[in-house]
């Protein structure tokens, strides 16, 4: 096997792991993201030197600045936050861009499924009002009324988004489709 399909395979198989575990309990454990972590970092190095070992830093660098402002406004759990800087060293910061926008894609399809499921769409487009005037006004600060802290509300597992996203990605970087 080569060092780019080692780094898929490991990184379809955390993703998927991550997935099923967030589709199952709605988060994503340390045990998990964090040894994951440790190993994207460790593989880049031993495949690609110093460069891989950069490339992995700046990539798991780049998704934890970049999704921290979500995280702290409770729109994003940190297990979802761990996962994306896990992404991140696999694939070093292009490639990471691209799984990160898929994933945002993917997630608002299954918001905009789950939304029509539960027929809570006038509910959901109120509340997007609620935050980007709260943005606007007050700027990045946590809605307690629209947050992961509230039962309440619809939650939807970023896991499965995140592995959709990065099959999807391979895909195209292999086979071009």
């Amino acid at each position: 096997m080569t060092g780019p399909q080692t780094i898929w395979t490991f990184a379809i198989g955390v993703t998927l792991i991550a997935a099923w575990v967030d589709f199952r309990s709605r988060k994503i454990p340390n045990w998990l993201t964090v040894s994951a972590l440790v190993l994207a970092i460790s593989l880049r190095t031993v495949l690609g030197g110093w460069p891989g070992a950069k490339s992995a830093l700046a990539g798991a660098g780049l998704a934890l600045v970049l999704l921290l402002p979500l995280v702290l406004m409770r729109a994003l759990g940190a297990g979802d936050w761990k996962l994306m800087g896990t992404v991140g060293a696999f694939f070093g910061p292009v490639l990471f861009l691209f799984v990160l926008l898929g994933s945002f894609l993917v997630s608002g399809l299954m918001a905009f499924v789950e939304m029509m499921r539960t027929r809570r769409v006038v509910e959901t487009f109120r509340n997007l009002g609620v935050l980007v005037r709260g943005f606007i006004s007050f700027g990045l600060q946590a809605n307690p009324k629209i947050s992961l802290d509230n039962p309440e509300l619809l939650k939807l597992p970023f896991g499965v988004a995140v592995a959709i996203s990065t099959i999807v990605c391979f895909c195209l970087a292999h086979w071009g489709l």
